[in-house]
This record gives structure tokens, C-alpha cells and sequence, in this order.
């Protein structure tokens, strides 16, 4: 060990202890996790909402394009007919079960490109983690939005559906 070496380990020593102080003198910046959550950018793909029309109905008409364009098949559609005394959607089907493995999926945003009816968004929750995978099959209800947020929806449906608006059938 060379005397330069010896002469120099307690600067080095010193210039650690001052980073320190310095980052230790700061304000701390604490995020309140539950009550208050990190702001995300806006094109950040989160959390998967089904959404409604304001009068109640869901967007979602069974049509599955949402399940084939999934690059991992982790969507499962079930269609049903609507009947006039149980409507669930404005179109003549509906989706009976709805379901995402959330485990499967990579978040790429191709199923809410292929929706024709904007019936599915990544939303901005990123709170995922749970302690068993069975927690991970979101259904339908667990991604239904609450009535009251799609109570600003301007969009309307309508009342019999258009053969433009509806999606094609392979």
C-alpha cells in the first residue's frame, strides 16, 4: 500500500460523510400510499375498465374482438342475447362473462385499439400486487366502472343499432 493511498482514505471517507449529510438535510418526500397515489403519465396503461353508458348500460356487446386481438389470449368473452325485458347493452347481444387473467396479460393495449364500441380502457390504477393467484382472474364485475363515473359519459346508445356501427362477424 502506497502512502498516497493511506493519505487519500480519509478524504474518500470524508466526501462519503458529506454526501450523506447532504441527502440526510433535504426535505424527505413521502408519498402517502393508500390515500394518495402516484400521478401517472397520461398514455400509462393500467388496470382494465369496462365502462357504461350513462343511463346504466354497458358498452360492451359480446362481440369478442377484444379476445382475438389479445396477443396472449388472456380475455375470455361470453356472449349472450339481450331480451326486451333484460337489457344489458344497446346491441343484440351482450357479454355474459368477461374475463382477464391479469397474470397473462402485458398490458399492450391492443384490446382497447380492437374495441369498436370504446367498451374497454386501460385505466390508471397500477395497485396489482395480491397474495393468491386466484385473486388474479378479474371478472366482469370487478372491472365494471361504478354507475356514478359514467354518469359524464356524452356518448349515447342508440336505439337500434346501425349495421355501420355494429362490428363485422368473420
Amino acid at each position: 500500500m502506497s502512502i498516497r493511498e493511506v493519505l487519500e482514505g480519509p478524504l474518500y471517507i470524508v466526501r462519503a460523510l458529506a454526501t450523506t449529510f447532504k441527502h440526510n438535510a433535504r426535505p424527505r418526500v413521502t408519498i402517502e400510499y393508500p390515500e394518495r397515489q402516484k400521478v401517472v403519465p397520461p398514455r400509462h396503461r393500467g388496470r382494465h375498465i369496462l365502462h357504461r353508458y350513462a343511463d346504466g348500460l354497458e358498452k360492451c356487446v359480446g362481440c369478442e374482438l377484444c379476445a382475438i386481438a389479445c396477443p396472449v389470449g388472456c380475455i375470455v368473452v361470453e356472449a349472450a342475447e339481450n331480451t326486451p325485458e333484460r337489457r344489458v347493452s344497446p346491441g343484440e347481444r351482450y357479454a355474459k362473462r368477461y374475463e382477464i387473467n391479469l397474470l397473462r396479460c402485458i398490458y399492450c393495449g391492443m384490446c382497447e385499439e380492437a374495441c369498436p364500441y370504446d367498451a374497454i380502457t386501460m385505466g390508471p390504477r397500477y395497485d396489482l400486487a395480491d397474495d393468491h393467484p386466484d385473486k388474479f382472474i378479474a371478472v366482469k364485475e370487478d372491472l365494471l366502472e361504478p354507475l356514478q363515473a359514467s354518469l359524464g359519459d356524452t356518448a349515447r346508445p342508440s336505439a337500434a343499432p346501425s349495421a355501420q356501427a355494429e362490428p363485422r362477424k368473420w
